[in-house]
């Protein structure tokens, strides 16, 4: 049986024994293997680090190996259809698929949605070896489809700037349109223990501005799933529960919309890098995706299947009376706004020149490759740096987090730092770097502008669960986050990052020389950015 894995972050706690002294990084001595890594010096101990910890839950999806039986005839793949059509070639009963590229495509992942190998795809135009493939961009793709198995439908329900938090949201305006619906989450209040009491509307708007998730979408979902919006919750579990999400851990809209995101960024990011190709229901029934479809859609058809029966989902799922009418219904059309805002990634789109986000000769750590962004779902965008230390855990720390690309700081609060390097004020466009554990002392203020290695504040544990003083560094372009080895892979100093075999793993590679990512920050993580770089 072919199996699937898609790996979110799941974080913990890493339990250290007492009675050891301390190392350069804070952290006490963790043991080392026969032939271990030697210290900086003679007189430098091994050095270890605390950072934060994330152990990643797998989420496994598995393919039968024999045929399903189709649920819903209406729902078999038939014929596809534009922007597919299959065109029969020269050689025999061979046929071939064409596919217009649409807009965050990458051959590895259109490859693995349409089951072929990268090296049968075709186009008139040269390919790139590399990175994102321009909208529009024709592919011929072998046609391998088994139409005998059941397919979602191949209608694209949500524009993918409509599920990121986007230029298509610069003019909504969360605690307005909360107030003027008049419903429930209108005069509902919360207690977080970061920020006390909330509103409504500020639960709603401080997760969409974390995980970068479009909050009209989640206003929708909140709505349509449990009348908060616009109505009253019909039941008290509707009130504890209003996604219908039953945890004790999550109670609230805080924690509810934070679930619904980590499904939400499975299902679009599972997209955008290939590793989604079907959604299994509670019911043990199974759909493979159609691969025309886009990630925007794929994310509203995975969050739905967590909590509802096929059949409920496909009526879901349906263009005139399902969610997509529903999300007109409240919002207006999401195509259109799409229109006008333009695609998520442009042609040609780089990333701009980024440094390592610490002072020229300063000891730092790579204790982190490639995980989440934000939450436990998601891309494997960020990465984490932890500075050198003589105190343990989450102690301060004097070295500075500095600013790795010159842009305005447009937020600015509870350990998170966002520097827009477009300078337009908005983190909804253009290329923006999220800092995340910095410490309130010495932060830097919303507003200022910083130039390259300008501080932005220090390490620490603040802004999250973590176990350690560290720095967590991730990229964002027009909204949506940015894999760190992807497409657009993150390049620092000209380091250039490459993903290990799971998440927090991986290097950072310039020229022949290797970092490794280490959690306990042994003598091959140790990295010391350069004056010239």
């Amino acid at each position: 049986m072919k199996r699937f894995i898609i790996l979110f972050a799941l974080t913990a706690v890493v339990i250290t024994s007492c009675g050891q002294s301390a190392s350069l990084w804070g952290q006490y001595q963790t043991p080392t293997p026969i032939g271990g890594f030697q210290p900086l010096s003679s007189s430098t101990p091994e050095v270890v680090v605390q950072p934060t910890l994330t152990v990643t839950a797998q989420v496994t999806v598995e393919m039968p190996t024999t045929t399903p039986t189709p649920i819903d005839e209406v729902f078999v793949t038939q014929e596809p259809t534009s922007p597919i059509e299959s065109t029969p070639t020269s050689q025999g009963n061979t046929s071939t698929i064409l596919y217009y590229a649409q807009s965050g495509d990458w051959l590895p992942a259109v490859a693995n949605r349409f089951g072929v190998d990268i090296t049968t795809i075709a186009s008139p135009n040269i390919l790139p070896d590399k990175g994102l493939l321009d909208a529009g961009t024709l592919l011929i793709i072998p046609d391998v489809l088994d139409r005998s198995i059941p397919y979602t439908p191949a209608m694209q329900l949500l524009p993918d700037s409509e599920f990121v938090f986007s230029a298509s949201n610069l003019d909504f305006d969360i605690a307005t349109y909360v107030r003027e619906a008049g419903g429930y989450l209108a005069t509902y209040r919360e207690y977080l223990g970061s920020t006390g009491w909330m509103s409504g509307a500020g639960s709603v708007e401080r997760v969409a501005y974390e995980n970068s998730v479009n909050p009209r979408l989640l206003l929708a979902i909140l709505d349509y799933e449990s009348s908060w919006v616009r109505g009253m919750p019909e039941n008290d579990f509707r009130i504890d529960y209003p996604l219908g999400h039953e945890s004790y851990r999550d109670k609230g809209v805080f924690q509810q919309i934070s679930w619904a995101i980590n499904q939400l960024s499975a299902g679009y990011y599972g997209w955008r890098s290939g590793a989604l190709t079907e959604i299994r229901f509670s019911d043990g029934n199974t759909l493979r995706i159609d691969p025309k479809l886009n990630a925007g859609t794929v994310a509203l058809m995975y969050y739905f299947s967590r909590q509802h029966s096929m059949n409920e989902w496909l009526r879901i799922m349906d263009q005139t009376g399902g969610f997509a009418s529903y999300y007109q219904d409240m919002f207006g059309d999401p195509w259109s706004r799409a229109d006008v805002t333009s695609h998520v990634f442009p042609p040609g789109i780089s990333q701009l020149e980024i440094v390592l986000p610490f002072e020229p000769k300063a000891v730092w750590a790579f204790t982190g490759g490639p995980h989440s962004a934000w939450e436990i779902g998601g891309p494997l965008a960020a990465l984490d740096f932890a500075p050198a230390s003589a105190t343990t855990g989450c102690d301060p720390n004097t070295r500075w987090i500095i600013s790795a690309a010159p842009g305005l700081v447009v937020r600015s609060g509870i350990g998170v730092v966002v520097v827009d390097l477009d300078g337009d004020g908005y983190e909804q466009t253009g290329w923006n770097i999220l800092y995340l554990h910095v410490a309130a002392k010495d932060r830097v203020a919303k507003g200022e502008w910083v130039d390259v290695n300008d501080p932005i504040g220090h390490a620490s544990c603040e802004g999250g669960r973590s176990t350690g003083t560290h720095l967590h560094i991730a990229r964002k372009y027009n909204g949506e986050w940015v894999s760190a080895d992807g497409p657009l892979p993150f390049v620092m100093s000209g380091w250039t990052i490459v993903a290990g075999e799971a998440p927090y793993k991986g290097k950072l590679v310039k020229g022949d020389k290797e970092i490794l990512a280490d959690l306990y920050a042994q003598l091959p993580s140790q990295i010391i950015r350069q004056e010239d770089e």
